[in-house]
């Protein structure tokens, strides 16, 4: 089956005379390098259903009319609109041509039914508005939908008249801020992590004539185990009277046919079944059609992956294991915003190529955050092999003075993402929560999810608060990653990194970031650096995945790989790429051949007053300073194992050492292990050995200067020193050396 076809039945006339070149777009502070190929007659032409697909279909993309309505009780205005709209660019983006916040709005158009569907059902789907849509057909309202993530239908059949034109209208209604319900990171007051907001229809919305008796829905369940795909064909007709037949294809050939009833599961056997994996992501085709008797009523198209997503046990670690086998995951956090879209991408080839690049990086997994996606964005990540994280959107994420949670709402709409999207073989893990937004009842949302979807793992909050519920134990950590402990959920980190790195005319406008690198260098430098310290937390501590902030700028956020124009690539994908294997693929065990603290404190000589300017010499004379043992922080400080109270802006340390007979070491592989919070400067010999900015929220690995390593000296007296200086919040310092053993 070709999904990528384009399937066009017309562009239909509207009102007004509304052609393309009464289309123009906003300019928006950035335009992605896409935008040049929106073709108001033609936009997002694709079927936007990969997995239940008709060849007859009507695409009503493209001009619509529009307005601000005077609130959400407004009565349907009579006659035209007095303004066009790009359907379906949400109001506020620049390529729905208004560029506007409305908390109220009104759309409409004209539209022609063919008359090759005579005697069908009509049905009129929107993959997704945000917030709430009332929708009407010659002027009879067909109820209210609220939820901005899930697509929703109804069967216009009867409030057709004859066969000239037809009047469709949308009312919308999005409080955004002052609502609180799932929105993820929009809000009305744009800054820092969160973002311009998103009101109205901003997914396809097409027509599709199905007969009386036809395929509602599909569920498709693979199990690897017993070599069987499991498909639950719904239907609303009588299901006694309805055989379902399904064919499945490998690359075109029938492989396997079988025969049974709808409204209940069939088990298809699928023999020597090819497994989909990041590494190779085969699909196999889905024909299915619905008989009465010896006539066929109804067909779709679809695809499946035969894979197993699952929690297992390797070196006394819970891990997360794919077809049975532990496979590290390690992705990008995906936003999904665009500058010029909003959360619509311009084109399907704008969709895919973020995702292509994820895939092109390195990596095997990605995390859409706190967003849902349209059916294609899925169908790519299906099809190019990328592991999902699926996140459930938030509300009231990070805006002040917000409405209580419509728990109500969350609980919905949860459950309408999971069964919205659990056919996608790409997608393994739904997220519940971020970092607290929102959380609530998380044991009993996670039980929900669980009834609804036992095939995939639970991660209960990434980053947030942890209830021992699902399947993961998730932090955040910023910039270096760090390693959670449990013996009874799969470890990860689900947010590090945040590496600024700023390329003039390609961003939106300046913001906070984590860390701040001014060249390629040492931006891909402190990547790899990142990625030896998961591949030495997976080796020796458990560690199953971890996601990196994050593919793109945001606005306002400038740590993406790529700029937020997706024009500049930041840092060379071959270096991004070596180090995303090296955490996959990599073995790397620790040898700490000068011990921190972390274990067992040891002493050193420190002082909070600048001393003079040789004070880290080897034979620099420190019997005037202080004795104390490490670690020197606050309490309360991540990760801090604190022997000695530090809570000035300054700290100076010095620590004799003694590494033994270096000729038994590879001194290529000689590491800092540092926790750091915040910047500081390290020297051995009195050569400086690491110039390290930001703060870490756990011990890192740091690469030491070949100079400085060149000037260790074997079997003797050897000294490290340390100047750390403190920023803000929580301080913490404490290091030693180790030698990585790369097996």
């Amino acid at each position: 089956m070709n999904l990528l076809k384009i399937i066009l039945i017309g562009i239909v006339s509207v009102p007004l005379a509304l052609h393309a070149q009464e289309w123009q777009p906003k300019k928006a502070a950035l335009m992605s390098k896409f935008s040049k190929d929106v073709n108001p007659e033609q936009v997002l032409a694709e079927y936007p259903r990969p997995q239940l697909v008709r060849s007859n279909w009507l695409n009503l993309n493209g001009l619509w009319q529009f307005q601000p309505a005077s609130g959400k009780s407004e009565a349907l205005p009579k006659g035209n609109l007095s303004r066009t709209i790009l359907v379906p660019f949400p109001v506020e983006s620049a390529l729905s041509g208004v560029m506007e916040h409305h908390e109220s709005i009104w759309y409409r158009r004209k539209f022609k039914v063919p008359a090759t569907w005579k005697g069908e059902q009509v049905l009129l789907h929107f993959g997704a508005v945000d917030y709430e849509a009332e929708v009407f057909i010659n002027g009879k309202s067909f109820g209210i939908h609220t939820g901005g993530y899930d697509p929703f239908s109804y069967d216009i059949t009867k409030a057709l008249k004859g066969a000239g034109d037809q009047d469709i209208a949308v009312r919308v209604f999005d409080p955004t801020d002052n609502g609180g319900f799932p929105r993820g990171k929009q809000t009305l007051k744009p800054q820092g992590i969160m973002y311009t907001s998103v009101t109205g229809i901003w997914q396809t919305v097409w027509l599709e004539p199905v007969p009386k008796t036809n395929i509602s829905n599909i569920k498709i369940v693979p199990d690897i185990d017993k070599s069987v795909v499991k498909l639950f064909v719904s239907s609303s007709a009588n299901a006694q009277n309805l055989n379902v037949n399904i064919q499945v294809k490998d690359n075109g050939k029938v492989v396997q046919t079988i025969t049974g009833k709808a409204n209940a599961e069939i088990s298809v056997p699928v023999v020597n079944a090819k497994l989909w994996s990041p590494d190779s992501p085969f699909l196999y085709d889905l024909v299915i059609s619905l008989s009465q008797g010896a006539k066929k009523v109804d067909a779709i198209e679809s695809y499946f992956g035969m894979r197993k997503i699952s929690i297992g046990t390797e070196d006394g670690f819970k891990k997360m294991f794919l077809n049975n086998k532990f496979l590290f995951q390690i992705g990008p956090l995906d936003q999904g915003f665009w500058p010029d879209g909003g959360y619509t991408a311009p084109t399907d080839a704008a969709l895919k190529y973020d995702l292509q690049m994820i895939k092109n990086f390195g990596f095997n997994m990605v995390r859409k955050h706190i967003k849902v996606e349209p059916y294609r964005w899925y169908y790519w990540a299906d099809k190019l092999g990328l592991l999902v994280w699926q996140d459930m959107p938030s509300p009231n994420s990070y805006t002040e003075k917000v409405p209580p949670v419509d728990t109500a709402a969350f609980a919905s709409e949860l459950e309408r993402l999971v069964e919205t999207h659990w056919n996608s073989p790409s997608i393994v893990s739904w997220v519940i929560f971020n970092e607290g937004q929102a959380q609530h009842n998380t044991p009993g949302l996670v039980k929900k999810v669980y009834a609804l979807d036992s095939t995939r793992l639970i991660n209960q909050a990434s980053g947030g608060g942890h209830f021992d519920v699902g399947d993961v134990l998730d932090i955040h950590s910023y910039p270096p990653p760090a390693v959670p402990f449990s013996k009874v959920q799969a470890l990860a980190c689900g947010e590090y990194g945040g590496i600024g790195f700023i390329k003039p005319g390609h961003i939106w406008k300046s913001g906070p970031t984590y860390i701040m690198i001014d060249n390629e260098q040492d931006y891909t430098n402190l990547y790899d650096q990142f990625a030896t310290d998961l591949a030495i937390y997976k080796t020796n501590n458990g560690l199953s995945a971890a996601v990196y902030t994050e593919i793109t700028d945001v606005e306002v956020e400038l740590n993406g790989l790529l700029t937020y124009d997706r024009e500049i690539i930041k840092g060379a994908v071959e270096k991004i790429k070596a180090s995303n294997e090296k955490v996959i693929h990599d073995k790397i065990f620790v040898d700490e051949i000068v011990s921190s603290s972390f274990k067992e404190a040891k002493t050193w000589k420190f002082t909070l007053t600048e001393p003079e300017a040789a004070w880290y010499g080897l034979k620099f004379d420190d019997k005037g300073w202080q004795s104390g043992k490490g670690g020197f922080g606050t309490e309360g400080t991540p990760g801090a194992i604190n022997g000695t109270i530090w809570n000035t802006h300054d700290i100076w340390l010095r620590r004799d050492i003694n590494l033994g007979d270096l000729s038994k070491i590879n001194i290529d592989n000689l590491m800092l292990s540092i926790h750091h919070d915040d910047a500081c400067e390290v020297y051995i010999n009195g050569v400086k050995a690491a110039d390290i900015k930001g703060a870490s929220s756990g011990y890192t690995m740091v690469a030491i200067e070949e100079a400085a390593k060149k000037a260790l000296v074997s079997g003797a007296k050897n000294s490290i020193a340390i100047h750390c200086h403190q920023d803000g919040g929580g301080q913490y310092i404490d290091a030693g050396i180790s030698v990585l053993i790369n097996k």
